[in-house]
């Protein structure tokens, strides 16, 4: 069995729910919509009249009935419909284009949004790859279509259908002779159609198992070495490409089967026009200026039906990245209705289990009750489950059974609300600098801060270095700009919290990734910042639970005690043992 077998991934949104989707994207913007559609029309109606007037011109001179300045006129005529076309169509594509960017803007939110509120027991068994893929790669795949497919082939579509009611309304037997290949495109089509979707979406995940591959090898390359995995990772490689090549070989079998047959389809119209015009026109049935503007409308279709075949693979293409995007969303959590407010401080752990991978329990019938104020230290051994239990007090996931409350209400719920951020924060090892000044990274934790406020964030994380800095405020950090070191980033961090002002903080192993004189450093700034505040912090260095109001003692997944530093070591229990063992007693 392959690695793509296994490997969970996220949902895929069906047709349905993708077809819903993209009308709520019109919707939205109904009004470009509309005055698009209709300056194409506009621009259609103008294209239309020019074969129209020829075959008048041709007419009028065959039968003897047109001067030279008639013809001036009428051929002036059709040169100011043609620049009306070009000027509205341009119109058009112009309002088209700036809704494709809107909409685009759009998505781009609500798969950042999406992303965001996964579970955390969802993003951590989906790993990266199958994620980063459908914010990169199929975003960009549906960005490629708002920008250019779909103008292309909205434009194109009213003219096709402007042109055949042009040739109808010329000779209703020329226009049964414009559509004798729409059979052959509407069955092709759907052949390809039924079968390209569930083609593209393989390709698409073929792509993300080839991405998770290459991101876990290369953030796990030293461990990949020290192992001696580089065989093991290159099958694996190896396997994904040719999965992704196989896909891709389904994919232009289908392309080979449907544009030489649509292009067969084209050519026909055209030689029966002709045809049965010559045929007619000998007979004196029709005027010859009439085979000439059916011939000329033929003629101008072959450019929009070219636009809609070369673009109806790079739909295909969008609606399988499309159903994958949207996908996203359908395991995000969010609130079943308005979410009330906390009465107060207080955090309830009632009967809490949770699983990564059921039915495989990290926490088991947890309990524990939190007071506003108070500082609590959640020791024991690794995979005893503090950092989960962490995690699900700061609202990233809900409990399998059981409830995590914060003033009576679920912390979940509050989370997927936005209704969280100012209230419980987790601060872990890692720290995240943004790609932007200063200020903007302070100001995501308040957006109505002020400099003065900014500044004494971070003098009280002792931050004085961010008083030297050339540009101040607007110093551009991260790629391309100021390179924070691992102290200055943690700072940077513990000063948002201290914008955000919350009453309760959870820090799980915040300073065990740095030095011993760089921690030093972030113990100071961390005590600087929770004065005053709820405080849980998940650790293993016993000194933070010898100076807490109380210790809770995890093992397997529950807490097996609870108390004072003093209570605990004189009870003799498992955490008088960890203090025993950090203190070298034996």
């Amino acid at each position: 069995m392959s690695r793509a077998d296994t490997t969970p991934r996220l949902p895929i949104a069906d047709a349905g729910t993708a077809r819903r989707a993209a009308l709520r994207l019109l919707r939205d913007d109904r009004g470009a919509v509309l005055a698009t559609l209709f300056l194409t029309c506009c621009a259609a109606a103008a294209g239309a009249a020019g074969p129209w007037l020829l075959g008048r011109i041709v007419t009028g001179v065959e039968r003897g009935g047109l001067s030279s300045s008639g013809v001036d006129a009428l051929a002036a005529t059709v040169l100011g419909f043609a620049a009306a076309q070009l000027v509205l169509t341009r119109c058009a594509r112009l309002l088209s284009h700036r809704f494709g960017e809107r909409a685009l803007a759009r998505l781009r939110e609500e798969v950042v949004d999406g992303a965001l509120a996964l579970p955390g027991r969802i993003a951590n068994k989906v790993g990266t790859g199958d994620l980063v893929t459908r914010s990169t790669l199929d975003v960009s795949t549906v960005a490629a279509t708002l920008r250019t497919a779909a103008p292309d082939i909205f434009i194109a579509g009213v003219q096709v259908v402007f042109m055949f009611g042009a040739v109808i309304l010329l000779d209703p037997l020329l226009g049964l002779c414009s559509v004798v290949g729409l059979p052959l495109v509407w069955l092709v089509s759907r052949w390809y159609l039924a079968r390209s979707r569930a083609a593209y979406l393989a390709e698409g995940a073929a792509g993300g198992e080839v991405s998770e591959i290459l991101n876990s090898t290369a953030h796990g390359a030293r461990t990949v070495e020290a192992y001696g995995l580089r065989a093991r990772q290159n099958r694996a490689l190896d396997q994904a490409i040719d999965t992704t090549y196989r896909a891709g070989r389904g994919t232009l079998a289908l392309r080979t089967v449907l544009f030489p047959l649509t292009e067969f389809a084209h050519t026909v119209p055209m030689a029966l026009i002709l045809l049965v015009g010559g045929l007619r026109y000998l007979d004196g049935a029709i005027p010859l200026g009439s085979v000439v503007a059916a011939g000329l409308y033929m003629w101008q279709l072959v450019d929009p039906l070219n636009q809609m075949l070369y673009w109806v693979e790079q739909l295909q293409r969008s609606g399988a990245a499309f159903a994958r995007i949207k996908g996203v969303g359908l395991v995000s959590r969010t609130p079943d209705a308005s979410v009330p407010s906390p009465a107060d401080d207080v955090i309830e752990v009632k009967g809490v289990r949770y699983a990564y991978l059921p039915p495989h329990d990290v926490l088991r019938d947890v309990e524990l009750l939190v007071r506003p104020g108070e500082r609590l230290a959640v020791v024991g051994q690794s995979g005893a489950g503090k950092s989960t239990l962490g995690a699900l007090l700061s609202g990233m996931d809900a409990p399998d059974a059981g409830s995590i409350l914060l003033g009576g209400v679920p912390v979940a719920d509050l989370a997927a609300a936005g209704e969280l951020g100012n209230r419980v924060v987790l601060i872990t090892q890692q720290h995240h600098v943004f790609m932007g000044t200063l200020r903007d990274n302070m100001i995501m934790a308040a957006p109505d801060a002020d400099d003065e406020a900014i500044m004494s964030a971070l003098a009280l994380v002792e931050a004085d270095w961010a008083a030297d800095l050339p540009d101040g405020l607007d110093t551009r950090l991260g790629a391309g700009g100021l390179d924070l070191e691992a102290s200055q980033a943690q700072q940077l961090t513990l000063a948002r919290v201290q914008l955000a002002d919350p009453h309760t903080l959870i820090l799980d192993e915040a300073t065990s990734l740095l030095d011993p004189t760089t921690a030093r450093q972030a113990e100071r700034a961390i005590a600087a910042v929770r004065s005053d505040r709820t405080v849980i912090a998940i650790a293993h260095r016993l000194q933070s639970a010898h100076d807490a109001d109380r210790v809770a003692v995890m093992e397997a997944g529950r807490i097996v005690e609870l108390g004072t530093h003093d209570e605990l070591v004189g009870a003799g229990g498992a955490y008088a043992a960890l203090w025993r063992a950090w203190n070298g007693e034996g």
